[in-house]
Formats: structure tokens, C-alpha cells, sequence
């Protein structure tokens, strides 16, 4: 069974509807063999949904006419010839997504979840996380009602970034907002709940470390990427003087990167992303450098449904699974269409049984919303 085609195909929120901002569309990556058997894939969007895009045919040249079972030496001609593939989330991300593709399309013809072509299960459902419900929330009561409703669903973790527009610096009137919505939550939910502290790694490191001093007496589970990526180097004094645990991950593209981070004492826990740091084959090694740090995962898991599905795939097999972050509650409807197969009750996802993925790609669904558009942009960015 060759590889014939890999395609990537854009999906999008209709025109007429008002989507998750911070992912109004979605490039899935659908792998065909000489047979016509499909599997599937995604890679990441946020403003970069076509340059993902247009960098798929770039691998796909390295798998298009290989057999199946030999994808794995297509992935190691695409590292030989792509040069800037370890500083290149367009290049990652469209490799990880063949990947993806072609461990369903292995683990359907074998008749076997991906998980077991990894080594095996360790469990059959993960406790998952919140994220995505504070959408329309500017107010301290505003995020305390929308998270009391959250855990009335059945979840025990809330993630949410209370910073509204702040960037860079943190002004005292910033602080002061996010401290009253983060206090807000807490007096709503209770001390049992876990509360996820999400900065979008969008501040100086003088400005993370005053955010993380206040934000302490509400005991956040973690703050995610507390500071702009580039300063990362200061993170060994926000952790030295914050009690708070630093989860940090969905920018990082190899396993190399994670041991570095864990190495220099820079993260607690760990945060890749699937669609973006080499699918299940860079995954096992992620899940090894974890393991030997004993470094808890929680996989970053922030576009679509065909993700969420290789996500739990990975966590049925990590030595260190911490948490499943979930946007599906707060998903449009377009967006649950896209794929049956898999589903989160009392906020914990159920880990697909089937072959490959575990869930059917509804390709009517994809067709009605392919798409060719952009990410939007408004006064703020879409993960505002």
C-alpha cells in the first residue's frame, strides 16, 4: 500500500456565524493510498493558517509514492533536506500533521487505536480541563457566573486569561483587573477547583513576575507561558520566587527543547502541542524526555476535532499525564460536525477504542466548510 496524495484542506466558520475567535479555522491534512484507504490529520492555525497550508505540499513531495509502512524514512528525508525545520513552526506543523495521517492510516489497516501501535494504554479516560468559556467575559461576575456553570458541566479545572489588553508591561490598573476576576472565579468555584492561569506568553519578565506574586493567594494549579518566549531565560527567577507551577510547551518543536527547558529549570509542566511538534513520532520521543524528568504532560489542544483525537491517543500512553485541555464545550456547531467518534462527559474525555484515530472524519462536513479565507484580526488578537 503506497502513499498517493496528501492534501491539505481548510475548513472555516460560515460567514454567518460567529466562531471561536482564537480558532476560526482549521487545516486538516487527509492522506490517500494506492488502495484508497483515507487517514487524517491537523496542523495548527493562528495566524498562520495559510502559510501551514502552502508548506504541506513541501513534505508531502517526501511521502507522495513511498510505501505506507515506510513513512517514517520519508520523515527522515524531509529532516535531511529541510533546513530550518527546527525553527520553523509552518515546517513542524506540516510535517506533524502527515504523521498524524499516517499512523491512522497504519493503525486502521492493522485494526488498532494508535495507541497501542505506541506501546500501549494506561488508561482509558483522561480528567480534562476548561478552556474557552470566558469568551465574552470583561467582568469579575461575568467570568464567576460562566465558571460556575463550567463545573455545574462536570469539569474541575477552569483555564482562563483574566489579562484583557495588556501587553508587554502591566499596568497597576491591569493587575488590579485581573487579580479581582481571578479572586472572582475562585470565591465561585471553591477551593477544590483547579484554576489555570493562561498569559499567552505575552509579557516582559518584570511585568510576569508581579502577575505571578499577586496571582499566588488564589493558588492557581499553573501559570502558562508567563512572559514573551524570548525572555523564557528569566523564568529560572519567576519559578525561584513564585510559588505557582509554570506550564509552558505549545512553542516548543522538538524534544531537544523540552530536555533543554526541564534541564535549566525553566518549566514544572510540560505543554506540547501534537499538530506542531511532529505528531506520534516526535511524540514518543516528547513522552520519553518527560518521562526521564518526571515532568508532567498536558498536552496543548487549542483548534480542532481531528487534534483532539490524536491528543488522546498520545495521553492513553504518557508516562506523566497531568491534564486534557478541552475547548469542545464552548466549540460552534460547524466545528463539532467536522468528526464523530469521540466525547467528554462529567469533564473527563473517554479515549476512542478504534482503529487508527478512533473517529470518522465526516467529509460532506469538511466539504460544506472548506474554505480559502485567513485568520481574522480585530482590535485585539483572536486569543484576547
Amino acid at each position: 500500500m503506497k502513499i498517493q496524495t496528501v492534501e491539505a484542506i481548510e475548513v472555516a466558520a460560515p460567514a454567518d456565524e460567529l466562531s471561536s475567535p482564537w480558532s476560526s479555522t482549521v487545516v486538516l491534512i487527509k492522506v490517500t493510498t494506492s488502495t484508497g484507504a483515507v487517514g487524517w490529520g491537523e496542523a495548527p492555525t493562528t495566524l498562520m493558517t495559510h502559510p501551514v497550508r502552502a508548506s504541506v505540499p513541501e513534505v508531502a513531495r517526501f511521502y507522495e509514492g513511498r510505501e505506507l509502512i515506510d513513512h517514517g524514512t520519508g520523515r527522515r528525508e524531509f529532516e535531511r533536506y529541510s533546513f530550518y525545520r527546527y525553527h520553523s513552526m509552518e515546517a513542524t506543523s506540516a510535517l506533524s500533521g502527515v504523521d498524524i495521517a499516517c499512523h491512522d492510516l497504519i493503525g486502521r489497516e492493522l485494526g488498532t487505536p494508535i495507541s497501542t501501535l505506541l506501546g500501549g494504554r494506561l488508561r482509558e479516560r483522561v480528567r480534562a480541563y476548561s478552556n474557552g468559556w470566558y469568551s465574552d467575559c470583561i467582568r469579575p461576575e461575568e467570568f464567576a457566573a460562566k465558571a460556575r456553570a463550567m463545573v455545574r458541566s462536570g469539569f474541575s479545572a477552569l483555564k482562563f486569561d483574566p489579562f484583557g489588553d495588556q501587553f508587554r508591561e502591566l499596568s497597576p490598573q491591569g493587575l488590579r483587573a485581573a487579580s479581582e476576576r481571578v479572586a472572582a472565579v475562585r470565591r465561585a468555584v471553591g477551593p477544590e477547583v483547579d484554576l489555570l492561569i493562561e498569559c499567552h506568553g505575552r509579557f516582559l519578565p518584570s511585568a510576569a513576575l508581579r502577575a505571578g506574586l499577586e496571582l499566588d493567594q488564589y493558588r492557581p494549579r499553573f501559570m502558562e507561558e508567563p512572559m514573551i518566549p524570548e525572555y523564557n531565560d528569566s523564568l529560572v527567577e519567576f519559578r525561584q520566587r513564585v510559588r505557582t507551577p509554570v506550564a509552558l510547551g505549545e512553542r516548543l518543536l522538538t524534544a531537544a527543547e523540552f530536555a533543554s527547558y526541564l534541564r535549566r529549570g525553566l518549566v514544572d509542566i510540560l505543554q506540547p502541542d501534537i499538530t506542531n511538534s511532529g505528531g506520534f513520532s516526535y511524540g514518543r520521543e516528547i513522552a520519553g524526555v518527560a518521562a526521564a524528568f518526571g515532568a508532567p504532560v498536558a498536552y496543548h489542544n487549542a483548534f480542532g476535532p481531528v487534534q483532539t483525537a490524536a491528543t488522546l491517543q498520545m495521553d492513553a500512553t504518557l508516562p506523566t499525564f497531568f491534564l486534557q485541555e478541552s475547548f469542545e464545550a464552548s466549540w460552534p456547531a460547524w466545528k463539532k460536525s467536522l468528526v464523530r467518534g469521540y466525547r467528554i462527559d462529567g469533564g473527563h474525555f473517554e479515549i476512542p477504542d478504534g482503529p487508527g484515530l478512533g473517529v470518522e472524519v465526516d467529509e460532506r462536513q469538511v466539504e460544506r466548510y472548506r474554505s480559502d479565507q485567513m485568520d481574522p484580526t480585530g482590535p485585539e488578537p483572536p486569543w484576547v
